[in-house]
């Protein structure tokens, strides 16, 4: 069985805000350290997938709508 690319990108979605929490609650006193940066990137990551993998769902939901 396959997994559909719109609920790998609910997962990635899902996975970006759960990073995103993990960044802000890891500020001390300023933004600007180590581990908040690279939990903000993972986040930007993991939300540039989820964006891809709903356009890749859509197209081939438009191109099983042509056939």
């Amino acid at each position: 069985m396959q997994t559909s690319p719109k609920i790998m990108a609910i997962i990635y979605f899902v996975m970006g805000i759960f990073f995103t929490y993990i960044a802000t609650k890891t500020v001390t006193n300023t933004m600007w350290n180590f581990s908040t940066i690279v939990l903000a990137i993972i986040a930007t990551l993991q939300f540039g997938v989820a964006i891809r993998l709903m356009l890749i769902h859509f197209r081939l939901k438009q191109k099983n709508r042509k056939k």
